[in-house]
């Protein structure tokens, strides 16, 4: 089957789509794919609605109706009150409402959309349209199509809800310039507190939620290809089972990022499984040692080999980011949800910056997975963003949402750009708690 590729062009779409509310048009039917027949029409749009039809004549006018109720072959007429017809007239669009809802439609076996027998359009199975003005619809017929009754084409769509939002909500560029400065901007970074070489990032999230792919994504970006470092995959306990401290390379052989990205076990629901929020304490004031082996049934303690019993700044955790699967924001467990608290709870008490990376937004959004610019425009993520805002109690400018990459061989822009932007959030979140710290050690000061 031919791939079905839309005559009716982007603009046509979207007036049209004004006149209906926040909504998208799907392709369901083309006549020169599936042919110019009433069977055909029936075959591809019966118990289809809202639909919008649509005719294309050779002398290049456009055309058509909107039906709210489902097209059958019944033979009987049809109420509708929200019928209409339209045509195009120098872009724009001119709409002639129904004068009978009871016979706003006709079910008619023998041709493709009828609309009460005042227009018609593959009439009698002909590619040719049927243009009876005043039959329950006042047009003008030359203004709608002309003289000219041929079809070249016809087209119905459905009319479907839309996520999608005017315009960004959020300000992205989408240029490579823009992942070079960004890049550059990471790279240079520098912690305000001389003492300190690199920022230190806790993730934590549920098992699969994406902690160990992100930290292989940022690794991806500045090694120029898509890399694997970090252990990650689909499993329903933890792949990773060590406290893990990763630097990001700038290049194959460059010099160690500004920021380390420290990866844990993946929470779990269950008492007594995945991480303990004990351990969460341990890493948060730089008590872990590197490569730790997890022991969800004995935390951590100050008796065990490595532990650092007098942790310098540069050992303490300076940002902590949830990770979160947008996919399944709406099915997550209540005890995760309290555990995700009592940790929320321990890293306010620390004075510890926190944001959320909200993964897998091209899996919970068709917009998104369509094309990933759509991330800001998509009001289903910005529900989602909101949601996860409220139910883990943090603001939702500390929410940002973010694409791991997981199949593919190779890099992509966009992908990269929304990756690096969160890493600057972290840096800018890492800064707020330096910059608290030198505060608190002014007032300490002050006070001897």
């Amino acid at each position: 089957m031919a791939t079905l590729n839309p005559l009716l062009s982007r603009n046509h779409q979207r007036t049209i789509c004004s006149q209906l509310g926040h909504v998208k048009l799907k392709l369901l039917y083309k006549a020169s794919v599936h042919g110019f027949t009433g069977a055909a029409f029936h075959q591809r749009c019966d118990n289809r609605a809202p639909t919008v039809s649509v005719g294309f004549n050779t002398s290049g006018y456009v055309f058509g109706g909107y039906a709210s109720q489902p097209f059958s072959q019944s033979g009987q007429w049809v109420n509708d009150n929200q019928a209409f017809l339209f045509s195009f007239t120098g872009g724009k669009l001119q709409k002639y409402p129904c004068i009978n809802a009871a016979y706003a439609l006709l079910m008619d076996g023998n041709s493709g959309p009828n609309f009460g027998n005042a227009l018609a359009l593959l009439y009698g199975n002909q590619q040719v349209t049927h243009s009876a003005p005043g039959n329950y619809y006042n047009f003008n017929a030359a203004e709608m199509h002309g003289n000219d009754l041929k079809l070249s084409e016809c087209e119905v769509y459905q009319v479907e809800e839309s996520t999608e939002l005017e315009k960004p909500w959020r300000t992205v560029v989408w240029e490579s310039q823009k992942r070079a400065e960004l890049m550059e901007s990471i790279r240079t970074y520098k912690p305000t507190v001389s003492s300190v070489p690199q920022a230190r990032v806790l993730l934590i999230g549920q098992v699969g939620a994406g902690k160990s792919s992100f930290f292989n994504a940022i690794n991806s970006v500045f090694r120029g290809h898509v890399t694997s470092q970090a252990i990650a995959g689909s499993s329903s306990t933890s792949l990773t089972t060590q406290f893990r401290t990763y630097s990001v390379k700038a290049g194959r052989e460059g010099k160690p990022l500004p920021i380390i990205l420290c990866d844990t076990m993946g929470l779990e629901d269950s008492k007594g499984a995945g991480l303990d929020v004990e351990d969460i304490s341990s890493i948060l004031k730089g008590h872990m040692p590197n490569c730790y082996q997890f022991n969800p049934a004995a935390p951590l303690h100050a008796e065990t080999h490595g532990y650092q019993k007098s942790p310098a700044v540069k050992d303490k955790i300076h940002c902590v980011a949830y990770v979160i699967d947008a996919s399944k924001v709406s099915i997550m467990p209540p005890k995760l949800e309290e555990k995700m608290e009592v940790i929320r709870r321990k890293v306010n008490l620390l004075g510890i910056p926190q944001l959320v990376l909200l993964t897998k937004v091209d899996e919970a959004c068709p917009l998104v997975k369509d094309d990933l610019r759509n991330i800001y425009k998509s009001g289903y993520i910005k529900d989602l963003m909101q949601e996860v805002s409220v139910r883990l109690g943090v603001p939702l400018s500390c929410v940002v949402p973010v694409k791991n990459y997981s199949g593919e061989l190779e890099l992509d822009l966009n992908a990269d750009i929304l990756l690096l932007s969160a890493v600057i959030q972290m840096l800018r979140f890492v800064d707020n708690y330096f910059d608290d710290l030198s505060d608190r050690l002014s007032s300490v000061e002050c006070k001897d």
